[in-house]
């Protein structure tokens, strides 16, 4: 399974910008968790937003009210929508897919940089 990420760029505080994560190749069970990641310089990898295929959402408090993440099952696609950016956003955004089938399957997209200035 591949997960292709597209949406990051640089952008002034206060902006906007959308990911988008695709999936394919391989099996994918259509009972999983698509989510989004972030990892800043020198800091651990942390969960910004997931949503499983049920459509039952998680987010970071840092990022509640101003990201939203959907998905289209029908494409195994997750979306984030994020608003209101901070410099504090500033990571490389990391697609994630995952499912639980006797063993636990998890994927990774290869990251897109998120800069925001201020």
């Amino acid at each position: 399974v591949q997960l292709v990420e597209s949406g990051g760029g640089l952008v002034q505080a206060g902006g906007s910008l959308r990911l988008s994560c695709a999936a394919s190749g391989g099996s994918i069970f259509s009972s999983n968790v698509m989510g989004w990641y972030r990892q800043a310089p020198g800091k651990q990898r942390e969960l910004v937003a997931s949503m499983s295929s049920g459509g039952r959402t998680n987010y970071a408090d840092s990022v509640k009210g101003r990201f939203t993440i959907s998905r289209d099952n029908t494409k195994n696609t997750v979306y984030l929508q994020m608003n209101s950016l901070k410099p504090e956003d500033t990571a490389v955004y990391y697609c994630n897919l995952k499912w639980s089938w006797s063993s636990l399957y998890e994927y990774w997209g290869q990251g897109t940089q998120v800069t925001v200035s201020s």
